[in-house]
């Protein structure tokens, strides 16, 4: 099949008789849950409504992505363009999870994040990673010195919500995963 032609199948509404393609078709990638169930097929559990969320990041069009995002599930959004003011923000604004782009202007993410990891006040924020760059070395050290979550640029609405869906507790609150000591008792 042409690249023509799997435009067309592509942009072509299905007669009402006709069933979807299947999953397995090429043109359709559903994300793959851990249970093997695909996302869409049950309901999304949000965090609970008023959530704080502080986005860091320096692009303006990323900002308002994920505000739009965010937002539109009832949780409030606060903002900076770079880990200093980011970081300044966090003991006036107290959020609840905080998304971190690792490539800032002066401070990186990472040492943001160690910023983070080493205040008593701040430790106990959930922190999801973004960053533009496939590196799975960005995830290692990430994931080493104390994220949550690595999310990859360009994301979807269902990535942000997975993540963010991984981090909740009982109660709807997102929570840091206590890590698993090798030998303990289960």
């Amino acid at each position: 099949m042409g690249l023509f032609a799997r435009l067309q199948a592509l942009f072509r509404k299905p007669p009402p008789d006709t069933a979807p393609p299947p999953a397995s078709s090429p043109l359709v990638t559903p994300i793959a849950l851990p249970t093997g169930q695909e996302r869409r097929q049950r309901p999304r559990v949000n965090a609970r409504e008023g959530t704080r969320v502080l986005i860091i990041d320096d692009s303006k069009t990323i900002l308002a992505v994920l505000r739009k995002f965010l937002r539109s599930a009832d949780y409030e959004t606060f903002e900076a363009l770079d880990a200093e003011s980011g970081l300044a923000a966090i003991p006036i604004q107290r959020p609840d999870l905080i998304f971190l782009d690792i490539v800032l202007p002066g401070m990186n993410g990472f040492a943001a994040l160690r910023a983070i990891r080493r205040d008593p006040a701040m430790r106990h924020i959930p922190v999801i990673m973004m960053s533009g760059n496939e590196q799975a070395m960005e995830q290692f050290f990430g994931s080493r010195i104390g994220a949550d979550a690595f999310l990859k640029k360009p994301f979807s609405r269902q990535e942000v919500f997975f993540h963010i869906e991984s981090l909740l507790d009982e109660l709807q609150i997102p929570r840091r995963a206590v890590p698993r000591v090798a030998g303990a008792a289960q």
